[in-house]
Formats: C-alpha cells, sequence, structure tokens
C-alpha cells in the first residue's frame, strides 16, 4: 500500500465517525428531533457513488469508509423516521384522551 493511501484512510476515518456522535445522541434520547432525513439520504446517496468509484478505481481508502459511512447514514435515516412516527402516535393518543 502507497504512504499516501494511509492519507485517505485518515481523511475517511475521520469522516467515518463524524457520524457516530449524532447517531449515537438519536439512539440515547429516543428522539430524532432536528435532524434532517434529507441530509442524511444525501450523505447515502454520496456514500454510495463514492463507494462506487473507490471500486471502480481500486481504491480501498475510498470504497472501505464510505461503505461504512453508508451502513452509518442508514442507521441514522432509520432511527429518524422510528422516532418521528413513535413520536406522531404518542401525540395523537395523547390528543384522544
Amino acid at each position: 500500500m502507497e504512504q499516501l493511501e494511509y492519507l485517505g484512510f485518515a481523511a475517511g476515518f475521520f469522516s467515518m465517525i463524524a457520524f457516530i456522535p449524532q447517531v449515537y445522541k438519536t439512539y440515547k434520547t429516543k428522539s430524532a428531533e432536528g435532524i434532517s432525513v434529507q441530509t442524511f439520504i444525501i450523505y447515502a446517496i454520496s456514500a454510495i457513488l463514492w463507494t462506487t468509484y473507490g471500486f471502480l478505481f481500486n481504491k480501498p481508502a475510498i470504497y472501505i469508509t464510505n461503505i461504512v459511512i453508508l451502513i452509518i447514514s442508514s442507521v441514522q435515516i432509520v432511527l429518524k423516521i422510528k422516532y418521528d412516527r413513535a413520536n406522531r402516535l404518542a401525540q395523537k393518543q395523547g390528543g384522544c384522551k
């Protein structure tokens, strides 16, 4: 592996971990209020495109890190949908009393 590839892995590592605090907070608080699902959908699409590029040009630093970003973004999207749905249901049930 070329030394420049290590730079790519370092950049990818920081890109990956940038998402983790938000996903963790969403999971712990069971609330996705204020989270833009559209933003995470764009991140996921970007990760798919970068992963494809990385595979086509045999750049592990690009495709490995973007696979992880895709997974983390997908988890955030699922949590957003789940907690927003639960919140709407709770509000409906609270309004029926």
